[in-house]
């Protein structure tokens, strides 16, 4: 019997990205061996033709769900929204952006039956000096003060069993620090080099402002979360 993978891909005013996702996935996962795939293209209220894009290559591909989500929210709720209607036992992430490259999946896919979260790292990161520097800062500070062992949290290439989804905590700005958020809940994590491409269509949502500053902000407070954190132990009854 095939295992169900979900790929879970958010997507914010990416319309002329949505059909090229689906192909690159489906050349990804349609020819993998003991495994069968849905993905979970979540709409995180684009204001574009995002939702009838998706809505288009879901007529013909039925491996592709529509996750619509009311209003824009951000990155981690529309991730988390994919998340929770997966019905896979193991979960991808990527951007909707075609930063990310689908190819990577497979090796994932194996690493994930010996850890329970796979986390990608960008081994040549194709983005501005600006945005290449500002990451490799907010990165270093970031392992300094939660040492979570993950070189660049800020990838999307990601890969989780399904019984990690109920610990990640929803909070905007959550998908920075599910690694940290699961190694405190006792998840094993690794790392796994992963391919970065130059955007090629749309524009992206994020800057220093949006970036740099809600990132100290967020780093606050995952800090003092992770230090008042209770783990529950019950004394077994004979």
């Amino acid at each position: 019997m095939s295992k169900l993978i979900s790929v879970v891909v958010p997507f914010y005013n990416e319309e002329e990205n949505v059909a090229l996702v689906a192909e690159r996935v489906a050349a990804a996962l349609d020819s993998l061996e003991g495994y069968d795939y849905e993905c979970l293209f979540v709409n995180d209220g684009s204001t574009d033709a995002t939702r009838e894009k998706i809505e288009s290559v879901s007529a013909v591909n039925p491996n592709i769900r529509l996750v619509q989500l009311v209003k824009n929210q951000g990155q981690s709720a529309a991730l988390l929204a994919g998340m929770r209607s997966a019905r896979g036992i193991y979960i991808l992430t990527i951007d909707g952006d075609l930063q990310n490259d689908p190819a990577d999946f497979p090796r994932i896919i194996e690493m994930l039956n010996d850890v329970d979260c796979v986390c990608g790292y960008r081994k040549k990161r194709n983005d501005s000096a600006v945005r290449r520097v500002s990451s490799r800062i907010a990165n270093t500070v970031r392992r300094a003060v939660l040492s979570d062992g993950i070189r660049d949290t800020g990838c999307g290439t990601k890969g989780f069993r399904r019984e990690c989804v109920p610990h990640i905590i929803p909070f905007n700005g959550s998908h920075r620090y599910y690694a940290a958020l699961l190694r405190n809940a006792g998840f094993s994590i690794a790392e796994c080099p992963v391919e970065h491409h130059e955007r090629e269509f749309g524009v992206s949502k994020y800057g220093i402002g949006n970036r740099l500053f809600r990132g100290i902000y967020d780093l606050i407070g995952v800090g003092w979360l992770l230090r008042r954190t209770v783990v529950i132990e019950i004394e077994e009854e004979d």
